[in-house]
C-alpha cells in the first residue's frame, strides 16, 4: 500500500540523498553518486503521486486511535510510517519535509505541496552547515562584554537548515505628501545680527511599484529575525521542485496571505513616504503635515527561502540565531553580558581620562 511519505534514497545504493549547496545537486554520502534535481524529480514522480492519493484523513484517524490522542491533539499532529524502516514518525500538521530519526532517510510529505499549497518558487541553499557555524563565531567577534565562558565553552545545541515559507507581494503605492519647510540666513551689522527666515509649503506626489516584498508565512519563525536576515537575492529564484528539500526541514505556511498583508502594506507605505521625503532637499527644516497613501495590491507569490537556525544555551537561557542560507547574513538574540568586564572597561576608560586631564593641566600650568 502506498505511504503518505516519500523517502528520498539514492537510486544506486538506496542510501539517503541530500541536496548539496556546493554542487547544486543531490548527493549520496554512502556511494558518492550525484544527481540533478530534474533527474531525481523524474525518479520519484510516481511515488509522490501515490503518496498524495492516499486517504490522509482516514489514515490520520487510524493513527490517532492507535496513539490514543484526543480529538484536539489529533487536529494539530500527524503520524506517518517511514517507507524505509516502518518506524512511526510524529510531526505537527504543517510539516512538509523532515528526516526519519531512526533510519536517517530524508522524508517529504507530498500532500503538503498539492494544489494551492505548492510554492511558486524556491531559493536553494547556497551555504552549508559549516558556514553557519563560522558566521556565528564571527558574530561573537567585536563584542568585548561577552562572558569568556560563553565564547570559549559555548556549544551549539542544534543546527537546522529550514526552508521557510514566505509570501512575496507585488503592489503599487500612490502617495501624497504635504509639509512645511524653512530656510534661514543671517548677517551682522555694527550692533546686531539680522536673521531672515523664509517659509515654504511643500507638496509631493509619487507612485512606487514594489515587487516580491517578503513576509514569512510561518508562525514558528520570529518575524523580526526573518525581516533582519533580508534581503534575499531573487536572481536565484527557481521554480519549486520537491527535490530541493531532501536534507532540510520545511513546513507549509500557517499564516495566511491575508494575515501577512497588513504587515507588508505598512512596510511599503513607510518606504514610499521615506522616498518622497528624500526629495525634499535644500531646506534647513522640514515638518510633515499630512500624508495620504493608496495601495493597489498585485500578484502574491509563494516561495520557500533558505534559513539556518542555530540555538545554544548559557546559564539556563536559550539563545537563537538565524542565518540567511543564501547570503550568510546573521542575526541573533541579545547576547549575555559579563558585568565585571563592563565595569572594568568603564574604570579603565575613567582612569585614562583622568590621567589625560592631569597631563593637560600640567602642560597648561607649566606654560
Amino acid at each position: 500500500m502506498p505511504e503518505q511519505l516519500t523517502n528520498y534514497q539514492c537510486p544506486n545504493c538506496n542510501g539517503p540523498l541530500r541536496f548539496d549547496p556546493v554542487s547544486s545537486k543531490l548527493k549520496c554520502d554512502s556511494c558518492g553518486s550525484t544527481f540533478t534535481v530534474d533527474e531525481i524529480d523524474k525518479v520519484f514522480f510516481e511515488k509522490n503521486q501515490e503518496a498524495v492519493s492516499v486517504d490522509a484523513e482516514k489514515k490520520q484517524q487510524e493513527n490517532a486511535e492507535l496513539l490514543q490522542w484526543d480529538e484536539e491533539e489529533a487536529k494539530n499532529m500527524r503520524a506517518y510510517n517511514c517507507p524505509s524502516c516502518g518506524a512511526q514518525l510524529i510531526s505537527d500538521a504543517n510539516t512538509a519535509a523532515t528526516r526519519c530519526p531512526y533510519c536517517g532517510n530524508p522524508t517529504v510529505v507530498p500532500a503538503q505541496f498539492e494544489g494551492s499549497l505548492k510554492p511558486d518558487y524556491v531559493i536553494p541553499f547556497k551555504l552549508i552547515k559549516e558556514d553557519a557555524v563560522k558566521e556565528l563565531k564571527n558574530f561573537y567577534k567585536g563584542k568585548p562584554f561577552l562572558p569568556k565562558a560563553f565564547t570559549e565553552s559555548n556549544h551549539i545545541e542544534e543546527i537546522k537548515g529550514v526552508y521557510v515559507p514566505f509570501w512575496l507581494y507585488d503592489g503599487t503605492v500612490d502617495a501624497h505628501l504635504r509639509g512645511s519647510a524653512t530656510t534661514s540666513s543671517s548677517y551682522e551689522t555694527d550692533d546686531e545680527i539680522v536673521t531672515t527666515t523664509r517659509h515654504f509649503r511643500i507638496e509631493r506626489d509619487g507612485t512606487v511599484e514594489f515587487q516580491k516584498v517578503p513576509a514569512d508565512g510561518s508562525s514558528k519563525m520570529p518575524d523580526d529575525f526573518m525581516d533582519s536576515i533580508e534581503p534575499f537575492d531573487y536572481k536565484d529564484l527557481v521554480p519549486f521542485q520537491m527535490s530541493y528539500l531532501p536534507g532540510y526541514l520545511a513546513d507549509k505556511y500557517d499564516v495566511s496571505v491575508e494575515e501577512d498583508a497588513e504587515r507588508v502594506n505598512q512596510r511599503i507605505k513607510n518606504t514610499t513616504i521615506s522616498l518622497l521625503e528624500e526629495t525634499v532637499t535644500g531646506y534647513q527644516t522640514y515638518v510633515s503635515d499630512k500624508t495620504n497613501t493608496t495601495i493597489t495590491p498585485g500578484t502574491v507569490h509563494y516561495a520557500f527561502l533558505p534559513v539556518w537556525l542555530l540555538s545554544t544555551q548559557y546559564q539556563g537561557k536559550n539563545y537563537l540565531f538565524a542565518m540567511n542560507g543564501q547570503t550568510g547574513k546573521m542575526i541573533g538574540d541579545d547576547l549575555p553580558i559579563d558585568k565585571t568586564k563592563m565595569i572594568l572597561r568603564f574604570l579603565l576608560i575613567t582612569v585614562i581620562g583622568i590621567a589625560l586631564l592631569y597631563v593637560i593641566l600640567f602642560q597648561v600650568m607649566g606654560a
